[in-house]
């Protein structure tokens, strides 16, 4: 699949490119019950050591987030979510990271705050289709979001796509109202939520029929059960599963690929790009 193209306009009047290079999304959960790293990173300054890394990594985006969607995770507050990200933002801030920062929050006070204090684009897991106020919050600070599919009443008997399909129309609709413009919206299927093993590898065979919806695709795969279950591993140890499905998602057209290790996935995704469109010119 040849990738479109898509230039994301930033609130700072510059331009996140997508398109056909992918971009790496770096992970920074400062939570304590995360599927993978819960408690790792909690403590304002190992987290942003730990940003620091992914960016050296070569991570392009940092996605910080204070509370954990793992099925079973107990909700937070505002304020607790608050008390976790926003030293996390401003510290990495401080410590001259230029990155776009991504706010990972489905509360509209806590993305308003975030985006005060640097964030510069949402990653909403409930598609705007909890907290509506979040599109209004999008709107007022000119801000990119990534809409994320979690349709806790999809009927599992009809057809996943034609399903996500209706549920991002919804979506597009909610994000129009609030008029928040359609160059600024980033859709992301939401691999494992809400979805069994059969349902999440489905999703990565048929991503490219996601093409209709013309708006560039976050890919989630990273440590998650789809990948543990299959290979019967842990989530340390699912980071060669993770650019595998990172690799095959980006050739049916995904753009952005959120992840916990950067390195394997950025390496599996160069040999991807490689592969569809040929290896940059190298010094002999």
């Amino acid at each position: 699949m040849i990738h479109k193209g898509y230039a994301i306009p930033m609130a700072d009047g510059g331009v996140l490119a997508l398109g056909p290079a992918p971009l790496i999304m770096g992970i920074v959960n400062v939570t304590p019950d995360s599927f993978s790293d819960g408690g790792d990173f909690i403590d304002p300054a190992s987290a942003i050591a730990h940003g620091k890394v992914l960016v050296e990594a070569g991570a392009d985006i940092l996605d910080v987030g204070g509370e954990s969607t793992r099925p079973g995770a107990d909700e937070v507050t505002a304020q607790q979510e608050l008390d976790r990200v926003l030293p996390v933002i401003t510290g990495l801030i401080a410590n001259g990271v230029k990155l776009p920062l991504s706010i990972d929050t489905y509360k509209a006070v806590v993305a308003d705050q975030a985006i005060q204090s640097g964030a510069t684009l949402l990653n909403d897991v409930f598609g705007l289709q909890r907290e509506r106020e979040m599109a209004d919050v999008a709107a007022l600070y000119g801000v990119p979001v990534v809409a994320m599919h979690w349709d806790r009443e999809r009927d599992p008997s009809k057809d996943l796509i034609a399903e996500m399909l209706r549920y991002f129309e919804r979506t597009l609709k909610i994000a129009e109202n609030a008029c928040v413009v359609g160059e600024k919206l980033i859709l992301d299927p939401g691999f494992g939520f809400g979805k069994d093993l059969r349902e999440n590898y489905e999703l990565l065979r048929r991503l490219d029929e996601l093409a209709v919806l013309d708006r560039p695709l976050l890919i989630g795969t990273s440590r998650k059960r789809m990948i543990g279950h299959l290979l019967d591993v842990p989530p340390r140890e699912r980071d060669l599963g993770t650019a595998v499905s990172s690799a095959l998602a980006y050739e049916r057209g995904g753009h952005i690929f959120r992840v916990h290790d950067v390195r394997a996935s950025r390496q599996a995704l160069q040999v991807a790009n490689a592969t569809l469109y040929g290896p940059p010119e190298l010094e002999s």
